[in-house]
């Protein structure tokens, strides 16, 4: 197998740990064919100018945050700008005492591009920017190089940064955003790091005070508990004017959200949901793909989740027509379920196979004794309802580290006897049939 040691250092770490990889997943994604056709198809709509929100719903353990992370790096191939943040006690749409800007300063300390897949890339976004302005500059004026001793060409950049930025002023916000970033150009052009941590922290939501940001920057305004969302919208903008797809917003733990005990605190953040369902249904923003990720709980609860706020339950009904055969995956909503035994199995095929391609050897695991690993696992007592795919890959990984460094273990403490595969459940044995068929 033919993997690059990054992806299969980050696959077996991450599911080791019980997390989603950060790169590689296009190597382990099973069972999901029909969502990934339609998320790319909603990226394409969104580098076309719409804006559109997905909710990922399903039981715990049925791989929303894969989806999400899978989400994230089709988007880079995509040049899309990516964040992600997960709902927390402390980090709410909407909240007092810095709750919802927690939220935005995570999705702002969260920003990513292929380039910069770890997260923290506003700088380089914004660096990247302005050096292909001066480039454009450069070109224009038949320039040999960039000159920041020349106040004309300073100027001239200048103003090619105000024709970008002041295609924002029109939404809310967007006066102070443009008004910061030229700030951090100003920064930039004398390289006063002082000036650019300042707008760089204005931008993430860090200041505290008005008087504290109009000292530091001239403005009056900060990024705020009440006016965040404002700026992810402003932001999805910018990045689309300066040559990005778009901004990407996954957004997970849900149920965080449904956990809130204040009943007013709760339908205040579903409002902020449904604002955004209509912002990017009625075209009030470009360049935005935002997914959620919570539980049946979270989305159907009519005492406590979405189906509460009765404007939320309107829109996010399932269509009458769906069946588990015949989905439409366009609608805001898709059900997740968890991965089918014949799909965990070719899924711990490949785990199997990446595992001795990082640690160059030729495996010896058979697909019989992966066949009756599964199956022992959903034989152990209380499987049906507390066992995970994630618990299987964890354990199957553990059983492959203690074969390749102790090749003299006995195999049958793991996978069993041969002829136990011949008298187990039937009823699971048969879920194999499609991938013997």
């Amino acid at each position: 197998m033919k993997i690059k040691k990054r992806d299969s250092s980050a696959i077996l770490n991450s599911l080791s740990g019980g997390v989603v990889p950060n790169r590689g997943i296009q190597h382990i994604m099973v069972g999901r064919t029909d969502e990934a056709k339609q998320i790319m198809s909603d990226l394409d709509h969104v580098k076309k100018g719409t804006s559109i929100i997905k909710f990922f719903i399903g039981p715990f353990g049925s791989g929303k945050s894969f989806i999400q992370g899978f989400i994230k790096q089709l988007a880079f191939n995509e040049k899309f700008v990516v964040t992600s943040a997960d709902f927390t006690p402390e980090r709410r749409l909407y909240g007092t005492e810095n709750k919802a800007v927690a939220l935005y300063s995570e999705l702002m300390k969260n920003l990513s591009t292929s380039t910069q897949p770890e997260g923290n890339a506003l700088p380089s976004i914004l660096d990247k920017w302005i050096n292909e302005v001066q480039m454009k500059v450069m070109q224009e004026k038949n320039l040999n190089s960039v000159e920041f001793d020349n106040p004309l060409f300073v100027s001239h950049v200048e103003r090619e940064i105000t024709n970008v930025i002041s295609k924002m002023d029109e939404l809310t916000g967007g006066f102070d955003f443009a008004r910061i970033l030229t700030q951090y150009f100003r920064g930039f052009v004398k390289d006063n790091q002082d000036l650019q941590r300042r707008a760089l922290r204005w931008l993430r939501g860090e200041y505290g005070t008005r008087t504290e940001a109009k000292t530091d920057l001239g403005v009056r305004d900060i990024i705020d508990d009440n006016n965040w969302y404002n700026y992810i919208k402003i932001l999805s903008q910018f990045v689309k004017q300066i040559g990005y797809s778009g901004l990407v917003v996954n957004l997970d733990e849900a149920i965080n959200l449904y956990k809130i005990t204040h009943p007013q605190t709760r339908e205040k953040n579903y409002e902020t949901i449904l604002k955004i369902y209509n912002d990017t249904l009625q075209g009030s923003i470009e360049g935005l793909y935002i997914t959620f990720g919570g539980t049946v709980e979270f989305l159907e609860d009519e005492r406590r989740g979405l189906f509460s706020y009765g404007a939320l339950k309107r829109r996010l009904e399932t269509n009458k027509f769906e069946t588990a055969e015949f989905r439409d995956l366009s609608q805001p909503v898709i059900k997740l379920t968890p991965l089918k035994t014949d799909e965990t199995f070719l899924l711990m095929q490949r785990l199997r196979d990446i595992h001795a391609a990082h640690n160059s050897y030729e495996t010896s695991i058979t697909d019989d004794e992966i066949k009756r690993y599964i199956v022992a696992e959903y034989n152990r007592p209380g499987a049906a309802d507390h066992l995970t795919v994630g618990d299987i890959i964890r354990g199957f990984l553990g059983a492959l580290n203690i074969l390749h460094q102790n090749p003299k273990y006995d195999r049958e403490q793991i996978f069993g006897k041969a002829e136990q595969s011949v008298t187990t459940t039937p009823s699971i044995q048969s879920r194999f049939s499609r991938t013997e068929g």
